[in-house]
């Protein structure tokens, strides 16, 4: 019997704090050529042996370009905003003792502690494809989290460069605040959504919103490089939650706590699982064969036992050759039990433990990609709207990213037990 939080997670005292982990939708526990250094579908992150984190001190307001360079070079960090070609802000940050800083971004620059790159919806990540037209920006945002208990997260728009040193042009959407504060937005925006009541399968999709530099919330821009701000939200907080959603325009990674994290099904469970759907011996209705999940470390090659599915009714098979229809589409067959027509794909369990909302098993699958995975979790998943492109929303499938179709974006699926 699963027990939540037994397996994996027991941390002795002398093991660091977690904060939380960042996973990338759209990857099934791994990138599709393997985890290397700080590239890679998961970032879990710890309380740093001492802290690095920053809080804004002077403020400088500069008519030189010469000026500006002898603040930037002094080895402090700093946000510089650019008015015009004669006057700059600079706001110098200082050490903050309470503090660790976590940046994510697509620079491999060592200020970064997370690479992420544009998410390829299917995963077939091209890594030369990406570099040329990302839209991630190279220092997109920082995730400061207080050292001393509950250990808050939040989040805030850019990351410092090499030079300690974050530069919104003159193009960039600044202004100054009633109180006096500077701020702005990066070009492609970072936006966050906190889903309503945490990331339980009794959750609700929360309302989209943008983060700002120094991490208030804006709704959204009309477009997501559009020059004019939203409105100031000034009822909600960049505060992380478990389940909260961040979107770079080009990758979103989902946040969860640590102790989200601890009441989350593993790796371990998950695989619990597919051996026991496996046990269960579930049979091809029309050829009787037997069919069998394969394991979680095959999940690229669809093997001779796996299961397939009619994805409009959610019978399923094994591979078979029949049921081409004339009068539709390729991938469309019909169903030998049915009659039903739609999608035939291989069913792929979803490997990655934290996209699931709960423990239960594997009984839904989502369409069309035939990712399966617990019926809440599929439910929950089907009606987040992710941000696609520059203003488009859509639900999309955690494992591989694929947008959903059809009327419930997921499927029921029917197993048929042995016969003897």
């Amino acid at each position: 019997m699963f027990s939540p939080g037994q397996e994996e997670h027991c941390t002795p005292n002398k093991e660091p704090v977690k904060y939380g982990e960042l996973v990338v939708l759209g990857y099934n526990g791994a990138l599709p050529n393997g985890d290397r250094g700080r590239r890679k579908s998961r970032f879990a992150l710890f309380k740093r042996p001492k802290a690095n984190g920053v809080k804004p001190s002077t403020v400088h307001v500069i008519s030189t370009p010469q000026a500006s360079k002898a603040i930037s070079c002094k080895g402090q960090h700093s946000i510089s905003y650019t008015l015009s070609r004669n006057q700059t802000v600079v706001v110098e940050y200082t050490h903050d003792k309470d503090t660790d800083m976590f940046q994510v971004g697509r620079s491999t620059e060592s200020p970064i502690d997370f690479v992420v790159t544009d998410t390829v919806s299917g995963s077939q990540n091209n890594d030369e494809a990406q570099i040329t037209q990302s839209t991630i920006s190279r220092f997109a945002c920082r995730i400061v989290c207080d050292r001393n208990e509950p250990y808050t997260a939040r989040i805030f728009a850019a990351g410092f460069d090499s030079s300690k040193n974050i530069f919104l042009g003159e193009k960039a959407a600044k202004w100054k605040n009633p109180d006096g504060h500077m701020d702005g937005l990066t070009t492609n925006g970072v936006l966050v959504m906190h889903p309503r009541g945490g990331f339980t399968e009794e959750s609700q999709p929360g309302v989209w919103r943008e983060i700002s530099v120094c991490g208030d919330v804006y709704t959204l821009r009309e477009t997501r490089s559009a020059q004019q701000r939203g409105k100031l939200v000034e009822t909600e907080t960049n505060v992380l939650q478990d389940g909260s959603l961040i979107d770079l325009c080009g990758a979103t990674l989902l946040w969860r706590t640590a102790d989200g994290l601890f009441h989350a099904p593993t790796q371990k469970h998950i695989e619990a699982l597919r051996q026991e759907i496996n046990a269960a011996r579930p049979q091809c209705p029309v050829g009787l064969n037997t069919l069998a999940f394969p394991s979680i470390n095959r999940k690229e090659v669809v093997e001779e036992k796996q299961p397939w599915a009619y994805l409009s009714c959610g019978h399923v098979h094994g591979y078979h050759n029949w049921g081409h229809r004339s009068d539709t589409e390729a991938n469309e067959r019909e169903c030998p039990m049915c009659r039903a027509v739609g999608p035939y794909v291989p069913l792929w369990l979803g490997c990655e433990a934290g996209f699931y909302v709960d423990a239960g098993p594997p009984t839904h699958a989502f369409t069309p990609c035939g990712h399966v995975c617990s019926e809440k979790s599929a439910k929950y998943w089907s009606q987040i709207p992710l941000p696609h492109g520059t203003h488009a929303f859509h639900a999309a499938c955690p494992f591989c990213a694929t947008q959903l179709v059809g009327e419930q974006n997921c499927i029921k699926l029917i197993f048929q037990g042995p016969v003897d």
